[in-house]
């Protein structure tokens, strides 16, 4: 889903000095601009829309950087540019912002985007900005068969670089979290054996994404491909990506018991 917000600055061209009669724009070398700013919810790869809480117009922030000059100048909101909508002639770029990738959890998108123009002196210029999603996208599923075979239930839990910790055991909608490492925990209960004996609690292996990058879903999911064979599938995309074979480890553990 992609949306767009218009935000026009009210040009007055025939702003007049007070003694002359002279355009000051044009004393200046200078152009009108007026940015059109949206957003897209879309991931990488799989093209699907996510749901989340899309920012407003007034939400985004801007900064405008010379290309080939030296210029910087920040708002705190987009609609602030209305106040002092000239630019000197030149080359720019506009980077927008909203929300903060520091704040991982549900629902927590952030967006950022950016666009080169040039403002020529005497014109108006539109700027159309698409802002996408900054964060790292990652959820965590299990199969049917996976379910079935751990029947004494099972705790998974997602770690992020920053510290934070989600509980995703039932997790049904995507973390978002901050672009960089992420790792992938738990444990489960074994299904009792043939006397009757109670499931054995194994450790699950982790798994670690040193490299989870801002508009992209991570699926993470954990199967168990056949009785007394258990992997760990990751996959990204519907893609395989990581096979994981944990028979040792369950088998291990189910002696020591």
């Amino acid at each position: 889903m992609k949306k767009f917000f218009a935000i026009f600055s009210l040009v007055a061209l025939s702003l007049t000095a007070c003694d002359k009669g002279v355009d000051t724009s044009e004393a200046k070398g200078e152009g009108s601009v007026a940015f059109k700013v949206g957003e897209t919810t879309e991931v990488v790869e799989t093209r699907a829309n996510v749901s989340c809480t899309t920012p407003a117009a007034e939400d985004f922030s801007l900064r405008i950087e010379g290309v080939d000059a030296t210029y910087a100048a920040d708002y705190d909101n987009i609609t602030i540019f209305n106040e002092n909508n000239y630019l000197v002639a030149g080359t720019y770029k506009a980077i927008v912002a909203a929300g903060d990738v520091k704040e991982e959890g549900y629902d927590k998108a952030a967006f950022v985007g950016s666009e080169e123009f040039a403002v020529e002196a005497r014109k108006h210029t539109d700027v159309e900005i698409t802002a996408t999603i900054a964060n790292a996208l990652v959820k965590v599923e299990v199969t049917e068969a996976f379910t079935n075979y751990f029947v004494g239930g099972y705790s998974l839990k997602l770690t992020t670089a920053a510290g934070n910790e989600f509980d995703v055991t039932e997790q049904t909608e995507p973390l978002f979290i901050a672009p960089g490492a992420f790792t992938v925990s738990g444990s489960a209960i074994k299904q009792p054996n043939q006397s009757g004996k109670d499931g054995v609690e194994v450790t699950l292996p982790e798994y670690k994404n040193d490299s989870a990058v801002a508009q992209t879903l991570y699926t993470v999911t954990l199967d168990v491909e056949n009785v007394g064979q258990a992997t760990l599938t990751i996959t990204l995309h519907d893609t395989l990506v990581e096979s994981i074979d944990i028979e040792q480890e369950l088998n291990d553990n189910a002696e020591e018991a």
